[in-house]
């Protein structure tokens, strides 16, 4: 939002003290300057208040952004790592457009989509879509009216260094990227004990949510690919994906195994700011974790007001 006059800025309000931020390193927005406010006066999400004193020639116009600009967030989690809860309920509070990939194709498949017929193409043959078709999707979904108006959540995508590149050719960059860090035995746990009622089509756990009764006990099922073996083996290419994804941005190092407190580790570079972010606790503590860094984002993007006198 950038473009000569000497113009008269409005200081910066006194914040009040609060605890140490983990968004910090990040500079405030700068305050508005005359080439720029041109530019505003068209902006459905600028405020204008014209004023004119009744015995002077000169108007004051005086502008302040009705809000901040949607929040671009990107989501990342192995399998069992309670991602699609916290999908939920981040869409819940901050009315993100939650795009996940996998639904994204299939619904473009079932609306014969361009795109869509392209990707049913390769699918009937067995083969896996190419990622241009993917990212393509992608991006045109993440330029619809509701995510630019809204902002939105990108669920698991994208998957390699080459989609995240893509994506970056396409001007399409996260503000915070999530990764939820759970111990793989956990995992494993979680994965393992899953069980399926045939009848219902409801989802047990043998350990956390075990079925009402002896009856409906003796007829669940197991997935195929929710055994031990195959379980690790989806978590290792997972675990290679995210490393593939993160290793990109040449600025940014991740502890990977700095999570064992239930604590929020921020790391700025490139743009990106990343969440590390403890799995292993019940859902409210996660999103606790999540809330607060998407919170103190808002916080800090916020724009100051400036003034002009014309």
């Amino acid at each position: 939002m950038a473009c000569s006059a000497h113009v008269p800025v409005v200081a910066q309000p006194k914040l009040q003290p609060h605890s140490p931020s983990p968004f910090k390193s990040l500079s405030r927005p700068p305050l508005f300057v005359h080439s720029q406010l041109p530019h505003l006066w068209d902006n459905p999400r600028a405020a204008s208040l014209r004023l004119r004193a009744p015995h002077a020639s000169r108007s004051r116009r005086v502008v302040a952004l009705a809000k901040p600009e949607p929040l671009r967030v990107m989501i990342s989690g192995a399998p069992a790592s309670g991602k699609g809860t916290q999908c939920e309920l981040i869409t819940e509070k901050y009315g993100l457009v939650h795009i996940a990939a996998g639904d994204l194709l299939r619904a473009e498949v079932a609306a014969g989509t361009e795109n869509g017929r392209r990707a049913k193409e390769f699918m009937e043959k067995g083969q896996l879509v190419p990622n241009e078709i993917v990212v393509m999707m992608v991006k045109e979904r993440l330029l619809q009216p509701d995510s630019l108006e809204n902002g939105w959540l990108l669920d698991g995508y994208p998957r390699s260094s080459s989609q995240g590149i893509a994506l970056r050719e396409y001007g399409i960059q996260p503000d915070l990227f999530i990764l939820l860090e759970v111990p793989e035995e956990i995992l494993v746990e979680r994965v393992v004990g899953r069980r399926l009622d045939p009848v219902t089509g409801k989802i047990y756990h043998l350990k956390y949510s075990p079925p009402e009764t002896e009856e409906i006990a003796a007829r669940l099922t197991q997935r195929f690919d929710d055994t031990e073996e195959k379980v690790k083996l989806r978590l290792r290419t997972h675990h290679q994906n995210v490393e593939a994804v993160l290793s990109m941005y040449e600025d940014i190092t991740i502890k990977a195994c700095n999570i064992i407190s239930r604590s929020i580790e921020m790391l700025k570079g490139v743009g990106l700011s990343i969440s590390l972010v403890n799995g292993d606790a019940s859902k409210w503590d996660v999103f606790k974790q999540i809330d607060n860094a998407l919170t103190e984002l808002i916080e800090q993007r916020k724009a100051i007001p400036g003034t002009l006198v014309a």
